[in-house]
């Protein structure tokens, strides 16, 4: 029987700060600056000008100067999630192996519709089998839908380092105020990630901690693209972070829904604990999932068969890919190559972290 999180005796909450403006929410705590900046769907001048910049059209909803930043102030050493990124990492050109080329699910409906209605004509007609043409040459409607990109939006995106660069809660650019030290904006090397030990419990994402009932600090929800794939299902990206007194935790998910084809899912998951020593540096874990399984098999867990509403909820999709077994949604999944499947789970090359903390200390 499941039980609900009991509530955390009188957690402690640390000093912090909470900033905001109409479009930006940021926290200060612990060492760290966390901003959310949400705006309105991209307007046409900003959609043309990352258009031009990524070669590939535009989701229908493009949330282009959305972002979430995480800067670790004694190190600074700045992660990012941002829309022009993660687009980036959409396939440009022709579908290649281990990308997990997707084919509308009417096509080969159309298709055969097609052999069935030539074949009734034929037959009023009175056309000899022998004489009567293939309705696949006839009718020019490939089987795989040539895209001259991926369609679908699948990103297997989970953030990035960027150069240091104070920015004011708005994102414009402020003068260093601690301009007596080195800059290292142009030396900070990006941390490179390396592979969790799986000996190491610190190397884990404590679930029992994030189930408690701790107060939370800092919330917020940063769409980054969504489009309903021409009425084919439906392709997004959402970034949520919350900070409670110990510790904070970001979920990025992509998802893929194609009708009658299959559903496909990417998840970061991204942990701190504020409980690291102030002199060493930061401990990051970070796990990525991806699941996919074709589309008759997520709609067989639906709680209720008549009702397909669950379908388009990613929380349910979510639940329905991981609760099959790894071999069908983690190793074969819906059969398309895709390489994102599987999870992984990183933490910083502790060189990298380290030198960055020791030249910010010295």
């Amino acid at each position: 029987m499941s039980t609900s999180p009991s509530p955390s005796p009188s957690t402690p909450v640390p000093p912090h700060t909470l900033l905001e403006s109409p479009t930006s929410r940021t926290i200060e705590i612990s060492n760290w600056r966390i901003t959310a900046r949400t705006h309105p769907i991209s307007a046409a001048p900003e959609c043309d000008a990352l258009h031009l910049s990524l070669g590939i059209p535009l989701p229908e909803m493009t949330f282009g100067s959305n972002l979430l930043t995480l800067e670790h102030i004694p190190s600074r050493w700045k992660y990012t999630w941002s829309t022009p990124a993660a687009l980036g990492e959409v396939r440009n050109g022709e579908m290649r192996e281990g990308d997990g080329g997707v084919k509308v699910g009417y096509a080969d409906k159309w298709l055969q519709s097609r052999h069935v209605l030539l074949s009734f004509y034929y037959s009023l007609l009175g056309i000899a089998q022998e004489d009567r043409t293939d309705p696949s040459s006839t009718f020019v409607m490939p089987k795989t839908v040539a895209k001259p990109y991926d369609w679908t939006y699948t990103t297997t995106y989970a953030g990035h380092s960027e150069p240091w660069a104070p920015v004011d809660i708005d994102g414009h650019p402020i003068p260093d105020s601690d301009s007596d030290s080195p800059s290292l904006t142009s030396t900070t090397p990006e941390v490179s990630w390396t592979a969790a030990d799986p000996e190491d419990s610190s190397h884990e994402i404590p679930m029992a901690q994030l189930t408690r009932q701790d107060p939370i600090l800092f919330y917020a929800e940063i769409p980054l693209f969504e489009d309903e794939l021409h009425d084919n299902g439906s392709s997004t990206l959402l970034v949520r972070i919350r900070v409670m007194p110990t510790c904070f935790f970001i979920l990025s998910r992509f998802t893929l829904r194609v009708d009658n084809v299959l559903f496909r899912q990417f998840d970061t998951r991204f942990f701190h604990s504020f409980d690291s020593p102030p002199s060493s540096p930061p401990l990051i874990i970070r796990e990525t999932s991806g699941w996919e399984a074709p589309y008759e098999r997520v709609q067989r867990q639906l709680p209720r068969r008549e009702d397909l509403t669950p379908l388009t909820d990613p929380s349910f999709i979510a639940r329905a890919l991981s609760e099959m077994p790894p071999r069908i949604s983690q190793k074969e999944g819906a059969k398309t190559g895709w390489r994102g499947l599987g999870t992984k789970r990183e933490v910083p090359k502790l060189a990298l972290v380290s030198l960055l903390y020791n030249e910010s200390e010295s």
